[in-house]
């Protein structure tokens, strides 16, 4: 399977357009707003619990780009929207991404009755279900367990028919900045 890179912001602002319409299920089974919705209420509402993780807010925009990216492939979809944006937006939003199915199993093994979406819960089974207690252990080891949490969070209540959660365009300026910071060199400490 040939892997997708979106290169340019222009290209992303392209793909998250073309979210609008398009659903996390090809038969529109799945969670009750579009992927262009559903990425401006999950972007907003880190946006407002995180102001200043900009890098955790362009990850909620794109984390389900992989629903678009390759129709139906729902265990894949995080990893195909990491490796898609890790050129242009790093390494640090690409892992947030693929960290947000993890971060699922992980909130439903520690928080067994948290509630689900209906979509979410019928897919936990094919992401893996519950992690195991080991996997819960190394969850908690990764650095960016605690924000891809976050995430999964934002992710599980960006949902909400109806919500106005902004416009895209909003959100171009956001991109360029992470895009520009993923791009300029980390300066060597005087020695």
């Amino acid at each position: 399977m040939d892997r997708i890179t979106l290169r340019t912001v222009d290209a992303l602002m392209a793909a998250l357009h073309a979210c609008r319409g398009a659903w996390d299920t090809p038969d529109r089974s799945g969670d009750p707003v579009d992927l262009h919705d559903h990425a401006l209420q999950t972007a907003a509402l880190l946006r407002r619990s995180h102001p200043s993780d900009k890098e955790l807010q362009v990850a909620g925009l794109v984390h389900d780009l992989g629903h678009l990216l390759r129709p139906g492939d729902d265990a894949g979809h995080a990893r195909t929207a990491a490796d898609a944006v890790r050129g242009l937006l790093g390494d640090r939003v690409a892992h947030l991404i693929r960290l947000h199915v993890p971060a699922k199993r992980y909130l439903a093994a520690v928080e067994p009755s948290r509630a689900l979406s209906p979509q979410s819960a019928l897919t936990l089974a094919a992401q893996g279900g519950p992690m195991t207690p080991a996997e819960v252990a190394a969850y908690e080891a990764d650095p960016h367990g605690a924000a891809a949490v976050e995430l999964r969070q934002a992710d599980d209540a960006g949902k909400v028919v109806g919500l106005d959660a902004g416009l895209l365009e909003d959100w171009r300026p956001l991109l360029t900045l992470v895009a520009e910071q993923h791009r300029r060199p980390v300066p060597l400490r005087a020695r």
